[in-house]
């Protein structure tokens, strides 16, 4: 039977070996969200043979949630041991974050057993990592003129070090300070992955990128090289006082910490309307459409 346990940093090297090995795309398979997110669903992580899987426990319908197993060997056992694992609680198998790349081996070694229902809220947008930087052509018109206003700023633009940690950590804590509603859960465990984040800057293998207006911070990005040819940025905040300042820390940060990969994933916009025009408005290359199996 599988053993469950939290995630620790001393799991990095085995799990990121997983996760190489599935090269997957989603920003699921990054140790350094698994590892800062474990709060928001109650997150735990158990290995079987070569696979690494990592599964939410505090879920709306009470059932176990896995994300589809990284790592090397056999999916039909992986799974049937990911079966038995939740009909010995009493629930069926739920597995979120399957892709359109993973659904044809999913219904060739189960198909008929379970039902797929797709996931627009979990979807994360792809973005071209040239048209990010680039801002090319009529469609990204209004993003240039963005960035020019940015330019204007007389902003000094760096990637994060560790001195610029707790400077940053104190910009994001303001921020969550700032919102309605920051006692809600989500909004708790957010505020747990940034401290997380930065806590663990080094460990974790994170890029940052900061934006500094008169010596004060005015915007903070966070990612990593998610897989063979997408970065994935984490966090990104900024103050909305300084004209243009979103434009510019997406695009220095771009500039900086992906040229030479092909995508950047900026994650998902979790139904929140606002943030799906957002990263609309950026115009990704394509949407990496997730669903969720639940077998029968």
């Amino acid at each position: 039977m599988l053993e469950f346990r939290d995630i620790a940093l001393s799991d990095k090297e085995r799990i990121t070996r997983a996760l190489r090995t599935s090269d997957f795309r989603g920003c699921e398979y990054s140790f350094a969200n698994n590892m800062a997110w474990r709060r928001l669903a109650g997150s735990k992580i158990a290995f079987f043979k070569d696979f690494y899987l990592c599964c939410a426990f505090e879920t709306p319908d009470g059932a176990p949630h896995f994300i589809l197993p990284s790592g090397a060997g056999s999916y039909t056992e992986v799974i049937a041991e990911m079966k038995r694992f939740s009909e010995s609680l009493g629930s069926p198998l739920v597995i979120t974050g399957v892709t359109e790349a993973s659904m044809p081996m999913m219904k060739e070694l189960f198909g008929g057993e379970f039902d797929a229902e797709a996931d627009r809220g979990s979807a994360d947008y792809i973005y071209s990592t040239d048209d990010l930087i680039d801002l090319p052509g009529r469609k990204y018109h209004a993003k240039r003129n963005h960035l020019a206003r940015y330019n204007e700023l007389g902003c000094e633009f760096s990637l994060m070090t560790e001195a610029d940690i707790d400077d940053c950590l104190t910009f994001a804590v303001r921020d969550y300070n700032s919102r309605e509603g920051a006692e809600v859960s989500s909004f708790v465990a957010e505020q747990f992955a940034i401290n997380t984040f930065f806590g663990n800057f080094r460990e974790l293998g994170l890029v940052g990128g900061v934006i500094r207006k008169d010596g004060e911070v005015a915007a903070i990005a966070l990612g990593e090289q998610l897989n063979s040819d997408t970065f994935c940025v984490h966090i990104e905040k900024a103050d909305t006082s300084f004209n243009g300042i979103y434009a510019g820390i997406n695009n220095c940060f771009a500039r900086s910490a992906a040229a030479g990969l092909r995508y950047i994933n900026r994650e998902e916009d979790l139904d929140i309307e606002g943030l799906r025009r957002s990263k609309l408005s950026y115009r990704p290359a394509f949407l990496l459409d997730k669903y969720t199996l639940t077998f029968r």
